[in-house]
Formats: C-alpha cells, structure tokens, sequence
C-alpha cells in the first residue's frame, strides 16, 4: 500500500478553508452554504456544526493539526494564467490550493508562518519567497551548484527543477517529468558501462528516431495556419491520462487526507477551489483512469503493459513522445496489479496484468533499482544538463526549440493565451478543457544553456611508501575507475576507562560550531571528542609529526580534552557521567543513546524510573526528564533534521508501546501542548518489550521491534501499516536501519539479516556468521555495513545482502558504527574502549560492481 495525494482532474470542488487559533479545517459542502465573516461562528460552534454536518453527510471534511507547517509556493493552475495556487503541507503531505488571485495567495502567505520554499534549497524562508516566480526561486537557490559539486543527486535535482517549476504531485495535469535513460529493454543482460544502453539526452523523445524527426520537421516547416503557430508534435510529455497510465496499478493508504496545521493563525475565512479527488479507500489511479475513459478501461493494447512495449511506441509513434514519472526510480509497485483487475485481454490473448519487465530484470523492485542507478549513472550525469535545456531551460521555446525539434503546440506554454479576454464561454470552456487534459510544459527556468555537472576529474591522493609522505595529483575517474585507499585504518584511539563504546554519533558538518564525535560507554560515561575538518591525506603522517600540536593537524578526530584530564584528576566535576540508576534488566546498546545535530545534546534511556533524560554534553548535568512509560525506555531513534530545524524522538519501551515525542530546535527540550512533554502519538501493537525503533520524518514511518514479536511499520501520525513477516527460524530483532529510499533492514538474533521493501515485501534475508552488535546504512541506501563479536567490520550490498568487503579484524568485538558526513571515514566502537576509523570509499563497490545484470 502506497500513499498518494492527487487532483480531480475533471471538476474541481467548492471548498471553505477556516484558519483558526489551533486546528484548522477544509469543509466541501454537497451544497456549498452562505457563509461570509461578519456572520463567522465561534470555534466551538464550528466544531459542533462540523460533527453534525459530517454524521448527516453533508460536508467532505478534512482537520489540518501538525508537527511542521509549511507553504511551498506560488505556483500555476494552468499556463494561461498568472500564479494563482499556493501549495500547503507537511513533510508528509500537501494540499494544492487553486484561489481566485494573486490577492487571495498574498492573504493566505501573509496569514501562515514564514516557512517559505524550504531552507534545503539555499532559499530565505520570508513570505517574499513564497511569492517568487520560478525563475527567481532558481536563481535564489543554491541546488544547481551543489548538483554541479555531486552533493545531491540526479533524481533529487529533478526534484528540485520540477518543483519550482510548478510541477506537483498534486496535480496529474502538471505532474514531474523525469527522462527516459536506457535504451536496452530486449537482452538478458544490461551492462550500464556502454554508453549504446543509454538514450541520448541532448535531444527531445520525439527527435532519437532520425525518421520520426524528419517527419516532425517537415510538418513544422509546411505548418499554414493563420491563428495556430507551427509546432512539431500535436501531443505532450507529460497529461494526466499518461500519469494515469503509468499508475493504473497504484494502491494508496485508506488514510489519505489526514493533514494538520498547528502554528498559531489569525481567524478568517477564504472560499477557495481545493483541486483534490475524494477519499478512495483502496486505490485512486484506477478509479480516477476509469472516469477519464468514461466508466471503463481503455483498449488493453493501449494500456500500460510493457516496459520494452512502451519504450518501442514513444519511438516509433508520431503521437505519443511522452516521458517518463519519477515513480520509474522508486515505486516497485506501480509495475504489479495487486488488486487483481481485469485490464483485459491483448490482440494475441495474452492477459493485461502485472507490467512486462525487460529480461534483465528478475522482479519489480530489480528494475527500478537498475533504472535509478543508470539515472544516476556517470553517462546520464555528463548528459543530464541537455535534457534540463529542452524541458526546462533555453530550448524549451523559440528558435532554439526550433533549432533542437523541441516545438509544441502552443497552448502548452504558459502565458499563450490571456483567457481573461476570451469573452465567447464556449471558445473559453474549450481552451481550458484543451489545457487542461492535453500537456502542459513546466515554467521556464532558464534562458541560457544549464551548466554541466562537474566531471570527475578531481585531485586525488595515493601514497608513495618509499617517502612515507602523501602525494597529491590529478586523477581522472572515468565510470570503471575509483579511488585509492593508502590503508583501510585510519586511525585508532584508546580510552583511559576500557568501558566498552556502545553508541558513536558522528557530527562533523563543517558548519557545525564544534564538529565533533560523541562516544558513550556501557559504564555510563560519555565524551565529545572533537573531530579535524581540516584533516587531508597530503599532510604529513601522523607517525612522522614532530610535535603535538602538528600530530593533532595531522589526525581526524582527538579526544575529549575534558575526558583526558579527568583521566589524571580527582575532581568530580570533571567527570562526563550519566549517573548510575540505569535497570539493571536492560542491555545498554547503542539504540540507548541519541544525539542532536551539533553534539550539544545527549538523550539517554534506561533508567529505572521509566524515564528518557537529555544531558547538555557542556555540562553533564541533566536539562530534562521526560515521564510517558509505563515500563523502562528501552530504546531510542532521531528523525534526520538540520541544526535549526524540528525533529522527532520515538521511544520504546518494556510497556510494548512506542512514543513520539517532538523535539524543540528553538528551546532544545522535547515539548507538548502545555508545560510538561507530551507523546505526540502512541503506537501500539506490541505485546512484548520494544527492542527497537527506527524513524523517518521524510518517509513520515516508524518502524519497531519487539522481543520474539514482530516489526511493526506505523505512519508517525500513530495509525499501524503493516507488520513484517520474519523469514523462519529469524526472531526477537535487535537492531533495524531504514533508507531514505525505503529499505528496511532488520538485524534479528544470532546474526540473522533481511531486508524489506517500505510496502513490506521481503527483498533477501541471509544467516550471517557473527553475532552482529550493530548496523548502519549509507546515505542512500545502496550499501550496509554492519560488526559484531568477531572484531569485523562488513560492507554488504543492500538490495540482495551481498557481502563486498571486510575491513581487517579489529582487537575486540565491534560494538557501534557511525559515517562521517561525507561518507569518507567509518568509525567503529570497540569492546575494548578503543574506537577504529576506517578510509571507506563506497564508489570502489560502486564502480566494481553495477557493470552487469
């Protein structure tokens, strides 16, 4: 079951939006009622009247209460006319809104917080930049450098660009439009290193085929008509039927509208159009397909049935030159008919069902990862600013559309047509149906050629053992080519307690005032060691430094000075304790400990009272207690966040429940709706202690664990998925990770692993051979690595938990893991008090083994 929010594509309902001093509400009556301000009711009569309407049907009602509001931008409801919607949400929803004006927009934004468009994109969050135009918000933002830098993604990037440029999945008219990039859907083996597997991205889909082009520019060339401009093709990338196409299969949650909207607003009310289909308990792609097609499927040979089929049509096809959706890179399940419907039969009686998948891929979830990683491949990247210049930039329209065989027909193109002076209704009805339903071409970005992406030429070191020194020299990283590594081990530092480490935190972002490395030992003692920013390979080895002071340069990490001194004082006060009335019936592992982004806050549970405390890392002392169990803490997990922003903290506990609990970044303390934190949901289902959690704000999910139970999945509004079926023989898990993608792995005991799909499915499960302590996944997902009481630290392939690498034997059992910001060390927690920091280049594996499927 996958959640998705969208637009009724056909007739708009009438909506009331009343922003209030505290929950918020849309309300859709079946017959919209007279309402204006002077006769506004109170809250409460809202509420009543709303409880009354809703038991008697007459109102479609939707309570907006949550975490973190945030108001996107002012976007487009269609290419004729000036931005007129505004997009309201949260990290796990949105609503599109269609107002009547730019002056409704401006009251809206002017009434919200200043949210902005979101500080991840380099853009003021002010009220002005909610109101920019696409173009601004791209010359504002600071993502094209750091997709240029490699810091983000190809698909991220993408993400960016159709975001701004007013492509929504709210919206199937406008949804985001990603490129076709492999061109081999036939042969049972796809090698990604030849460049002929690869589309060409310089070109429009409709221009790869020379004699379709040909026909295109012939047509443009001979095109007379005095009202209508020439064009190449008469159809689009991207309509709502084709989204609709693509995800015919789709499911979606049965809690679909659940949105919330807590920050405190001023008391008005605004009619508005929210484009938004009704509630469909089980699925809204197929019920929304059927009432385009007029009650019933489309002809099954017109039906998505064939990834290679689909390929081969937009090749050959004078009418069909479309795209592809970005659900082609992460939604397996877009490809499968779970719900069993009858799509018919085709013209050779083969059944419509489940999506064909090219020979080179065993199951749905292979070909969307191979699909991601030829997007994200050296091929695509060196390519990916020409595609951007046809559907986003300077070939998108004028001579050089014409020049590139970019050219559509011209209704397509915002600001074509002034509807406003069309006075005819019917010629009016028409272009609107016309725009609506037939292509729109996203806002223009650019008007000069988008910058390339930075090769991979880059500086690189090698060392040279006759000199025992670093030397560092140009080196060109083709896509079979990675780099280096002197030594696997970095470094090694020894703690004067021998406690074993069972928790690191690594919070080394430059940006960061100290950035450091938090290790807590089981004997309840924690230090913050400082972490070298500064620390480069072509300095000289720390073996040959000559004093101190240059060993220090020359080291990523030293110890906590604080640590150091108590080591040789009696003083208490130098001491960096958690107290020592911690249950004695609990194991303390490394989920027993969170920390904030810069270091300066430690959350620790177990302790006997069933509380979980926050120690400020200055001081030692404790800054909160936080009450909510009925049982000890057992286990904790942080949502990602940055320094200034909100984040979750989930609990576990021997109660069986798990708590969320919303953590203040202006107050730094975990708060609730009056003075004392309060659990911002209970999630339940447990029936023994919680052994294990897991959260993800982006993904909005909470995954858990219990002692020889299951792992649950909930949404963090509280409201329970799905459990995960353990493979047999496989119990009582200890340790989860989740990506950012949406796998799930699951460490259970006696080194048991397997990985999960978000929607459940089981993707591989493998019996290792060591007790693992402790896993940890790379910041996309792609690679696990994991230690336990061998001393041995692993790096698997995440997908089929193929093993890659093993770091050499460390002295005792590794007890905890954790990446430095920029993935370039791994550092390890040992039995023994020491911690081991690993070089780990992770495009080694990458390069080594993507090659052939």
């Amino acid at each position: 079951m996958t959640s998705k929010k969208g637009i009724e594509i056909l007739r708009p309902p009438t909506w009331k939006m009343v922003l209030l001093r505290g929950p918020s509400y849309l309300l859709s009556s079946l017959s919209p009622p007279e309402c204006s301000n002077r006769d506004l009711p109170c809250e409460q009569k809202i509420q009543r009247d709303l409880r009354n309407g809703i038991e008697r049907g007459a109102f479609l009602f939707l309570l907006l209460p949550s975490p973190f509001c945030v108001i996107s931008h002012a976007t487009r409801s269609n290419p004729t006319t000036s931005a007129d919607d505004g997009i309201l949400g949260s990290p796990l929803a949105s609503i599109l809104f269609a107002f009547p004006d730019q002056a409704t927009v401006k009251k809206v934004i002017k009434a919200l917080p200043r949210v902005g468009v979101g500080i991840k994109y380099g853009i003021p969050q002010t009220r002005r930049a909610s109101m920019m135009s696409p173009r601004q918000l791209m010359r504002s933002s600071n993502m094209t450098q750091k997709w240029q830098r490699r810091e983000i993604s190809n698909f991220e990037y993408l993400m960016f660009l159709n975001t701004i440029a007013g492509r929504t999945y709210n919206d199937l008219n406008q949804y985001p439009v990603f490129p076709w990039v492999l061109t081999n859907y036939e042969t049972k083996e796809l090698d990604l290193s030849l460049p002929s597997n690869y589309r060409d991205l310089s070109k429009p889909i409709g221009a790869l085929n020379p004699s379709r082009r040909a026909y295109f520019e012939e047509r443009f060339q001979s095109w007379e008509h005095d009202s209508i401009p020439p064009f190449h093709y008469g159809t689009h990338y991207s309509t709502a039927a084709f989204v609709l196409n693509w995800m015919i299969r789709v499911n979606a949650d049965e809690n679909t509208f659940l949105f919330i909207l807590r920050e405190t607003l001023e008391l008005f009310l605004i009619e508005l159009h929210l484009k938004m289909f009704k509630h469909i308990s089980d699925e809204p792609m197929t019920t929304m397909f059927l009432a385009l097609q007029g009650g019933k499927f489309d002809h099954p040979n017109r039906l998505f049935s064939s990834i290679a089929l689909s390929w081969k049509n937009c090749q050959r096809d004078t009418s069909d030159v479309k795209e592809l959706i970005p659900e082609f890179f992460f939604l397996p399940e877009m490809l499968v008919n779970s719900n069993r419907y009858r799509l018919g039969r085709q013209e050779d009686g083969s059944a419509v069902g489940d999506v064909e998948l090219p020979p080179w891929a065993s199951s749905p979830e292979e070909f969307i990862r191979i699909n991601r990683m030829a997007l994200e491949s050296e091929f695509v990247s060196c390519q990916l600013h020409q595609w951007i210049d046809l559907i986003f930039g300077y070939k998108q329209k004028g001579p050089e559309a014409v020049r590139a065989t970019n050219v559509f027909y011209y209704l397509t193109y915002e600001g074509s047509v002034d509807l406003d002076a069309i006075t005819d209704p019917m010629m009016r009805e028409a272009i609107e149906n016309q725009i609506r339903n037939f292509g729109q071409t996203p806002s223009q970005l650019l008007m000069e050629p988008h910058p390339p992406r930075s090769s991979a030429m880059h500086l690189d070191t090698f060392w040279t053992p006759s000199t025992k020194l670093h030397k560092t020299l140009p080196i060109l990283q083709s896509p079979m080519m990675f780099s280096s590594i002197p030594d696997d081990v970095c470094m090694t530092i020894k703690f004067p307690s021998n406690s074993p480490i069972c928790h690191i935190s690594a919070n080394t972002y430059p940006q960061l005032p100290l950035p450091s490395v938090v290790t807590v030992t089981t004997g309840q003692q924690f230090a913050v060691n400082r972490w070298n920013t500064n620390y480069a390979a072509s300095v000289q080895s720390p073996s040959y430094a000559d004093t101190p002071q240059a060993q220090a340069a020359n080291q990523p990490l030293s110890m906590d000075p604080v640590l150091s001194q108590a080591a040789n004082s009696s003083n208490p006060a130098l001491r960096r304790h958690l107290g020592d009335n911690f249950s004695q019936k609990l194991k303390i592992r490394s989920n027993c400990f969170v920390t904030t982004v810069d270091s300066r806050f430690l959350v620790a549970c177990g302790f006997w009272d069933n509380s979980f405390r926050v120690f400020s890392t200055e001081t030692a002392k404790i800054v909160q207690i936080v009450f909510g169990h009925y049982g000890v803490v057992t286990c904790l997990s942080r949502s990602e966040c940055n320094i200034t922003s909100d984040c979750y903290i989930a609990s576990g506990s021997a109660d069986c429940t798990v708590l969320l609990w919303h953590w203040n970044a202006r107050t730094q303390t975990i708060v609730g709706e009056g003075e004392a934190p309060a659990p911002r949901a209970t999630l339940t289902g447990h029936e023994q202690p919680v052994t294990a959690v897991v959260i993800s704000a982006e993904l909005g999910l909470v995954v858990s664990g219990s002692y020889y139970g299951p792992v649950l999945v909930h949404t963090t509004f509280g409201d329970l998925l799905r459990s995960l079926e353990a493979p047999n023989g496989f119990s009582s898990p200890e340790n989860i990770a989740m990506s950012r993608e949406g796998v799930i792995v699951v460490n259970y005991e006696r080194g048991h692993v397997a990985a999960f799909t978000i929607n459940g499915k089981r993707l591989r499960h493998e019996s290792h051979n060591d007790n693992l302590q402790c896993l940890l996944l790379s910041r996309d997902g792609e690679y696990l690595m994991t230690g336990g009481d061998k001393g041995i630290v692993e790096v698997w392939r995440t997908f089929n938990l193929a093993l890659l690498y093993a770091f050499p034997a460390c002295e005792s059992s590794v007890r905890s893991l954790a990446l430095s910001h920029d993935q370039k060390f791994l550092l390890a927690g040992l039995a023994n008090g020491s911690i081991v920091i690993f070089h780990i280049d992770f495009n080694r594996w990458h390069h080594e083994f993507q090659q052939r499927y």
